[in-house]
């Protein structure tokens, strides 16, 4: 071991309302123009109710998060919450809308998925392209925002992954918006708006991240439906992250799973000590 220094309306989802804040100190004001400047980019807030845990498919991520909750439980209040980019919750939060709600949400993931899975990632996205991968990116930051009202309000937040702006790429809870620079003016300005979205959530700095690692083999064996091929590059690139200087306690995903849970309910007892205590569900 090492220890390292839901609303769903159509217009939070595709963005065309910027009054969604992320900063639980400000009455959740806008964040756009701060998020515009050197001095907000370089910033960082700490959460020291917050737990975040971070890995490839396969290394043990969802199970250790929902046993830290119940572990947990006992003595605090408890979210688990899953912060990746999650195209399921956005096609049904979208295909309530009357009549075309089915069409646009279908032709939106799709698009999203597309994108995931083109092997040429310098190639600029055409404009149905980004405007998909820029509302799922706004579904993740609205799954955020809720967090940060959960966390605001007592709550002991245990994140299955979570957002960073160092590497691009969904695959790594980056941005998903890549490619040379576009001629089209409104893609850039969606290329632009993304990478700030990013920029303000990875600027909540977790008072733990765990990284479960794992070799893509491994992980293959676990998960056979992933690729081999993603598994390989999430295995390369996810160590290499270091989350605004979060304390990161890194365990080996192979490892008896047992003694993975105790380690990891040890340091994060130990993050949570000086954090007050959470308000229990009933308001007792």
């Amino acid at each position: 071991m090492r220890v390292m220094a839901e609303n769903s309306s159509f217009q939070t989802l595709t963005g065309f309302d910027d009054r969604v804040a992320i900063d639980p100190k400000r009455s959740y004001a806008s964040v756009e123009a701060r998020a515009a400047t050197a001095d907000h980019r370089a910033s960082t807030v700490r959460l020291p109710s917050l737990i975040a845990i971070i890995g490839c498919d396969g290394s043990g991520k969802s199970t250790l998060a929902a046993d830290l909750a119940t572990a947990l439980s006992a003595d605090r209040s408890v979210q688990s919450l899953y912060l990746g980019q999650d195209s399921g919750n956005i096609l049904r939060a979208i295909v309530t809308i009357p009549l075309i709600g089915g069409m646009i949400g279908r032709f939106l993931v799709r698009k999203g998925r597309k994108a995931h899975a083109n092997k040429d990632k310098s190639a600029t996205p055409d404009t149905t392209t980004a405007i998909a991968i820029y509302i799922l990116s706004r579904w993740r930051r609205h799954k955020f925002a809720r967090m940060l009202r959960l966390h605001a309000n007592g709550q002991v937040i245990i994140a299955d992954r979570y957002p960073q702006a160092e590497v691009p790429g969904f695959y790594f809870d980056g941005r998903g918006l890549i490619g040379a620079a576009p001629s089209n003016a409104f893609v850039r300005a969606l290329i632009a708006r993304e990478q700030r979205l990013y920029e303000q959530m990875a600027s909540y700095v977790p008072a733990l991240i765990i990284r479960l690692h794992i070799d893509a083999e491994s992980a293959h064996r676990r998960k056979p439906d992933h690729k081999l091929a993603m598994l390989r590059e999430k295995t390369r690139v996810i160590p290499t992250l270091t989350f605004n200087g979060a304390p990161i306690l890194e365990l080996d995903g192979r490892h008896n799973y047992a003694d993975v849970l105790n380690e990891a309910l040890a340091a994060v007892r130990k993050a949570l000590a000086a954090a007050p205590p959470a308000i229990a569900p009933n308001g007792s």
